[in-house]
This record gives structure tokens, sequence and C-alpha cells, in this order.
């Protein structure tokens, strides 16, 4: 794989944030935004694709977890 050219860089991120402005606008039910999402993958690496989806998935974590907090998971009680 040769590294994208800098417009195609531009371009991917471009798709990138487009897409992501559709899933956000449809609290992300990516139905709504298949055809921004077949733009992402036409002009993106497949690479590029599967690392910024997984960063997406992150940042959403992330801003959850500032907003809401952290709840740990019942589990097993220890004797004190």
């Amino acid at each position: 794989m040769t590294a994208p050219s800098s417009a195609e860089r531009k371009a991917c991120w471009e798709a990138r944030d487009q897409l992501w402005r559709c899933l956000d606008d449809n609290n992300d039910k990516a139905a709504c935004c298949q055809n921004f999402q077949s733009e992402f993958e036409a002009k993106c690496p497949a690479q590029w694709v599967k690392y910024f989806m997984k960063r997406r998935d992150f940042l959403k974590y992330k801003e959850k977890m500032q907003t809401d907090g952290f709840t740990p998971a019942e589990g097993p009680k220890q004797p004190s």
C-alpha cells in the first residue's frame, strides 16, 4: 500500500467527518447514513476505515464516562 497523497487524505477526512456528523444527527443509526458510509469506505484505505471507526467508538465511550461517570458492576461481596 502506498501512502495516500495530501488530496486523498483530505478527501478521506472529509468523508469521515460527514459520516460521523450523520451518525451523530441520527443517533448512530447506520442505515440512515449508508451513502456516507459507502463514500467513506471508497475514499479511505481499509486500515484507516477500521481505525477511524474504532476511534469513534472510543471517543463516544470516553465522553459517556466523563458525563455519566463510572459505575462498577455488582460482583461478589468480599468479606471485610
